[in-house]
């Protein structure tokens, strides 16, 4: 059998289960795609799996479709593959290799069916720089994807709006596609309990909380991150909302200047916390508690009395009920 190549899944009494793609590389030794015998995978296979999928966020972002994603792997019916869309760019990343070997097809199913809705793809970036690919038995690899009828952009920067708020996002250098599309109605959510209150927003990444915060009226906000190349970005953003006057940000470790702030006696109607994920396994669950505890107590001891804590988690291990168990 050729990695990549499409197999039929039996049972020991030979009937049938479904059909994947084979990969001798992979843990996941075979990514079922369709469990339907009479699929025939070709082009309009995956036109029909694209139109479904954006329909899906269509009923459930109606007019909210400025940047979305658009294909969220497995639960898309596209195993290993993310599709991101903001504005008029989409950002993939492949990390499977039978959807590799199958991408074209995919790209030009969703080309078309996002021009059938008014939204004309300008480019298809690749964001194929993670090491997970080598593991799949491929290469490591980012840049536009070269597909008839679209032009190579001159650029790898584009604005987007999202929630009301406008902000430039790198594609090509920002953290995974660019920008964290999944926090988008959690950052909505915290308009609603803003207004009027001074705001700390921590691991702030492209200031999204912290925007979300002072458009929404609040009268005082501070976003920290590790990186410097994150707060150019955040106020860059800033400046371009108008909020530069009451959004500031500064490049600081968090867990560092959480007690440093805690010492000099500030306290904020609303601490946000979205740190980064502490841990990428079941084996480091343990020293995840521990971080998320730490950085929790510490976030907590800024609160004013009948102030908001805001936390999140996005290690896969740290589900909800562990992070609110800790």
């Amino acid at each position: 059998i050729e990695d990549g190549n499409l197999i039929d899944v039996v049972n020991n009494r030979g009937r049938y289960m479904g059909t994947g793609y084979y990969n001798s590389h992979s843990k996941i030794r075979i990514r079922v795609i369709s469990q339907n015998a009479n699929d025939h995978f070709d082009y309009s296979f995956y036109e029909r799996r694209v139109r479904y999928a954006w329909e899906y966020r269509k009923t459930v972002m109606r007019d909210d479709l400025n940047c979305c994603r658009v294909i969220f792997g497995e639960a898309d019916g596209f195993p290993g593959l993310t599709v991101d869309k903001f504005d008029d760019i989409l950002v993939t990343q492949t990390l499977s290799l039978g959807t590799e070997r199958v991408k074209p097809l995919i790209f030009k199913a969703l080309v078309k069916v996002l021009a059938e809705d008014g939204f004309n793809i300008r480019g298809i970036f690749e964001r194929n720089d993670v090491g997970i690919r080598r593991l799949e038995g491929m290469e490591e690899n980012k840049g536009f994807f070269k597909l008839d009828g679209l032009d190579i952009p001159d650029s790898t920067e584009v604005t987007i709006v999202e929630n009301g708020i406008k902000y430039y996002v790198d594609f090509e250098n920002g953290q995974k596609t660019g920008f964290f599309l999944d926090q988008k109605y959690n950052r909505l959510a915290m308009q609603r309990i803003c207004k009027g209150k001074k705001v700390l927003d921590c691991f702030t990444h492209m200031g999204t909380f912290a925007l979300n915060a002072g458009i929404a009226g609040a009268s005082d906000v501070t976003g920290l991150d590790i990186s410097e190349y994150a707060v150019s970005q955040a106020e860059a953003n800033a400046r371009l909302n108008g909020l530069q006057d009451t959004v500031h940000f500064r490049c600081a470790n968090v867990l560092d200047e959480l007690p440093k702030l805690a010492a000099a006696g500030e306290k904020y109607d609303v601490v946000i916390l979205d740190p980064p994920a502490f841990t990428k396994s079941r084996e480091a669950t343990k020293n995840a508690i521990k971080g998320y505890r730490e950085i929790n107590m510490k976030g907590l001891k800024l609160v004013k009395d009948g102030g908001y804590l805001a936390t999140c988690s996005c290690s896969h291990f740290m589900t909800q009920e562990l992070l609110a168990k800790t």
